[in-house]
């Protein structure tokens, strides 16, 4: 079968070779191979034509370095596809593990610079957001999602959301979150401080591994407004699905574009200009 070639900003039809930009595909009609590796487990996902074709966990037993891009190839082969199928490439950009978003991105990288494909970048706590809109179920009043991811060291990153349109759409997408917060690094009571002048009395949707961790915390600072989401998601097919639209509205870069985002400064970096003892 002869895949349509992806460039960046569109795509060549795989009929007739007309270019086609992906701001035309009103269907997001485009195959999306996603990476998330800024958990220990991390998840890949295949995603085509308005739904998620396959997700697959990590083993965090074994390191991201271990395991890929071997994932990403057996996961098209599961699907009987190959990388010259795809059309777009989205990868986590953080805030995660340094050495985690090094090896995703480095990976998703030399893939889409391999087959010419563009790539989008999504921020982790933008995925978790939009996973805590569709997790949280019925609440009452304005509901707030709060996206708390594990950071070490007695900290959490974080971000608080604010759902602005109906949160009873079948698919609620990224259109309905609005930042009340942006990424940010704390402990976590001088986060739920913060955002205990935020929030007022709207309940918060608190979804990922930082708020799995800290419930209790968080329940004795919003006890009857907290709504903890059970499990922290596997996010790779809703960084899928964010990719596709925002290389729609033309968001999509070449590989050597693509960076991190950190929010949290590289041990190495703070080492470096750490002031030097004297004997």
């Amino acid at each position: 079968m002869r895949a349509s070639r992806a460039l960046p900003g569109g795509r060549l039809d795989a009929q007739d070779g007309t270019f086609i930009p992906f701001r035309a595909l009103k269907e997001y009609r485009m195959l999306v191979l996603s990476l998330d590796t800024t958990t220990r487990a991390g998840s890949a996902a295949l995603w085509r034509d308005g739904r998620t074709l396959e997700e697959r966990v990590g083993d965090p037993a074994r390191t991201h370095g271990q395991r890929l891009p071997r994932e990403l190839l057996e996961l098209l082969g599961s699907q009987h596809l190959e990388l010259s199928d795809v059309d777009l490439y989205a990868v986590a950009a953080g805030p995660g593990s340094f050495t985690g978003l090094r090896v995703g991105i480095a990976t998703i990288q030399g893939l889409a610079f391999a087959s010419s494909r563009p790539v989008v970048a999504v921020s982790t706590l933008d995925a978790l957001g939009l996973a805590g809109v569709r997790a949280s179920g019925p609440a009452p009043g304005r509901l707030l999602i709060g996206a708390w991811m594990d950071a070490l060291r007695d900290e959490v990153f974080s971000q608080l959301f604010e759902v602005t349109a109906d949160r009873q759409a079948a698919v609620p997408d990224e259109g309905q979150l609005t930042s009340l917060e942006g990424p940010a690094v704390d402990r976590p009571v001088r986060t739920l401080d913060r955002w205990r002048q935020l929030a007022g009395d709207r309940p918060i949707g608190f979804i990922g591994e930082g708020a799995l961790r800290y419930r209790d915390i968080i329940g004795g600072h919003f006890a009857r407004q907290a709504l903890i989401t059970a499990a922290a998601p596997a996010l790779a097919a809703v960084l899928a699905e964010i990719a596709a639209r925002r290389a729609v509205a033309g968001e999509a870069v070449a590989p050597h574009a693509v960076r991190p985002v950190y929010v949290r400064r590289p041990d190495a970096e703070i080492a470096r200009d750490r002031p030097k003892s004297t004997p």
